[in-house]
């Protein structure tokens, strides 16, 4: 039976080596992209969580074939394997009702793709994923052609899609909400561009441009180019069709390496996370040049992340636009820093799993920080001395994670008692964290 919590232990210092999950952004995008391309992709290293499993059983109802594959060892590591048959960009199935859970690097690209491909499908999700917006989207693809309906609250899911007519080759989409619609736009766009090239314009600011830069480099590798002006306009050349890569590894993921570098950089290290390094695709890497400017050194491999740090963390003043998920971990770091913390521009931090502003700021002050939220920002101020509390994670996977930080002993603030309501919650995109999180607590001073 799963516990309803769990309580951690203060922790002296923390040390060790940690191998990443694969990245739940790139394991969604790779497993539609492999679905809609032609040809068989061996997918090695998929994440295993909730958000994959539920693309993947959506792929399974849309009659898209794939197996996994038993773990191979691989250079001494279980490596996981699944084989996509591709659909040359026709669903077998054209009709089907699909769970996608809170899963929004799922619900949101798929809806594009079966706007475009056309059949009758209802798609939904739990209760959060019916407060997350995804008007923008449909209104987007209706635009142009698409029969999308509302089945519950207009903007949101539950969705209605029914064949639509295309007959236009210029989309538009607002940018400042969520990059997943325009990733979503991208990803399907070649399926309208058969006979002529198509266009998506982006209106007004374009947030989290990173995670558009992961979108194109996997449709390069599989055989789509777009073509950028910066990042207001997208066009997708006529006659491009997805083909396989044949084999393709999916990376650590980078959100998640971000608890372990500030463990690392709160409670001494050193910490080295593997799966990502310089070279990765993934813009929440830059989350390591965050910790720099609070005083932790970083070493970067090709493959790997390493953070310690001898002193304090010093306070900073940043704007995370560009990494929102990270930039939680950075609001609890700042627990332990030398003076008050402020985060920038992270509204998009309302619209996810839950609304993580407030969720944060509500968190934080039990620990006795005290917090001050704006529209787009928050300020954390560290407390004299971190108190013990009950953290609720509205089940949101990053709540949890984050907050696991708060038991971690720092140079000029020791952690405290901290239970965690509904770990299980973790299983989003990290099911083994807590485990992961318990390899590197060292309790004795070293």
């Amino acid at each position: 039976m799963t516990p309803h919590y769990l309580d951690l232990q203060p922790v002296s210092h923390v040390e060790g080596v940690v191998r990443l999950p694969g990245s739940k952004s790139i394991s969604n995008r790779i497993l539609l992209l492999a679905a809609l391309a032609e040809g068989e992709t061996k997918i090695v290293d998929l994440l295993a969580s909730d958000d994959t499993a539920v693309m993947l059983a959506a792929l399974r109802s849309l009659g898209v074939e794939w197996q996994e594959e038993p773990p191979s060892a691989v250079h001494g590591d279980a490596r996981t394997i699944h084989r996509v048959q591709g659909v040359a960009g026709a669903f077998p199935n054209r009709t089907a009702d699909l769970f996608m859970g809170n899963a929004g690097t799922a619900i949101r690209p798929l809806t594009a793709a079966l706007a475009v491909i056309g059949g009758d499908f209802k798609i939904h999700g739990v209760p959060r994923m019916h407060e997350r917006p995804i008007g923008d989207l449909v209104d987007a693809l209706n635009a142009v052609g698409a029969n999308i309906e509302y089945t519950g609250n207009k903007g949101y899911p539950p969705l209605h899609i029914h064949a639509g007519n295309f007959a236009t080759s210029k989309l538009s989409v607002r940018g400042n909400v969520s990059s997943q619609f325009l990733t979503a736009l991208l990803m399907v766009a070649p399926l309208m561009a058969r006979d002529k090239a198509v266009t998506i314009a982006v209106e007004g600011e374009l947030i989290s441009k990173p995670y558009i830069e992961i979108t194109l480099n996997l449709m390069r590798r599989f055989g789509v180019t777009v073509e950028q002006e910066e990042w207001s306009s997208f066009t997708i050349p006529a006659g491009q069709v997805y083909q396989s890569p044949g084999n393709i590894h999916v990376e650590g993921d980078a959100s998640s390496a971000s608890y372990f570098m500030a463990a690392g950089a709160i409670a001494g290290g050193p910490v080295r996370v593997e799966g990502v390094g310089r070279d990765s695709i993934q813009g929440d890497v830059r989350f390591a040049h965050a910790l720099e400017q609070m005083g932790v050194q970083i070493t970067m491999g090709d493959n790997w992340i390493e953070s310690r740090c001898d002193g304090p963390l010093k306070a900073i003043d940043m704007d995370f636009n560009h990494i929102p998920d990270a930039a939680m971990t950075i609001a609890v770091a700042a627990l332990y820093a030398d003076g008050p913390s402020t985060l920038r521009n992270i509204a998009s931090w309302r619209v996810k799993e839950t609304d993580r502003l407030s969720a944060m700021a509500t968190e934080l002050r039990k620990l006795g920080a005290e917090v001050e939220e704006g529209p787009d920002w928050l300020k954390v101020t560290p407390p004299p001395s971190m108190q013990p509390a009950e953290i609720d994670t509205y089940d949101d996977h990053r709540m949890a994670m984050c907050f696991s930080l708060a038991s971690l002993d720092g140079a000029i603030r020791r952690g405290t008692e901290v239970r965690i309501n509904d770990p299980k919650c973790v299983a989003k995109t990290f099911p083994d964290y807590f485990t992961a999180f318990a390899s590197i607590a060292r309790r004795e001073s070293l």
